[in-house]
């Protein structure tokens, strides 16, 4: 996955390059943000139907992109999802654990612009998402899969550069343990 991303992030500079030297307005942006996810854990064993929410947790995001105009453009993205610890109880013994789990996406992105300083626009395109589980009698999980990625999101531009984005984002399909793929990010945004 990780070398999908390079490839893309290098055929988007490609194609900026080139648009440069036709003069068309295009420009490359990077930004961080926070993200965060719901955790959850099935209390009657991993696949059980007991599930216990360990609540939303903060986490980073990074992510850079390519606008070609002020519609369409592409972008990538990290998600870290953040290790979150857990416990219960099950016939009697305490079920102590942890998970771990990351999201990484990359994706088309339509902008429509509402004025000159706020925007509204949605990404689509593919994810990569894992999920470690361990517990202390032994359970050891690993899952990971790849599936549509999916985002809503708002941009304010606070100058020619600088701007804070807020999206709802979809990471692949529903995950049974771990951060649940639904996650909401708030960020600043760079543009060159």
């Amino acid at each position: 996955m990780k070398k999908v991303i390079l490839t893309l992030i290098a055929s988007a500079a490609t194609a900026g390059a080139a648009q440069a030297q036709t003069g068309a307005a295009g420009h490359p942006y990077i930004g961080v943000g926070v993200a965060s996810a719901d955790h959850n854990y099935a209390a009657g064993g991993m696949g059980g139907t007991n599930l216990i929410s360990d609540g939303w947790k903060a986490s980073a995001k990074i992510f850079g992109g390519y606008d070609f105009n002020r519609n369409l453009g592409v972008e990538v993205g990290y998600t870290d999802l953040r290790s979150s610890d857990f416990s219960y109880t099950r016939d009697g013994k305490g079920i102590n654990g942890y998970s771990n789990g990351y999201g990484a996406y990359v994706a088309g992105k339509y902008t429509m612009p509402v004025n000159e300083q706020f925007s509204a626009y949605g990404k689509l395109g593919l994810a990569y998402s894992k999920r470690k589980v361990e517990t202390n009698d032994g359970q050891r999980l690993n899952d990971h899969d790849t599936g549509a990625y999916a985002a809503l999101g708002a941009e304010f531009k606070l100058n020619q550069n600088v701007s804070f984005v807020a999206e709802y984002e979809r990471y692949g399909k529903t995950k049974d343990y771990g951060a649940k793929p639904n996650v909401v990010s708030v960020g600043v945004k760079y543009s060159f």
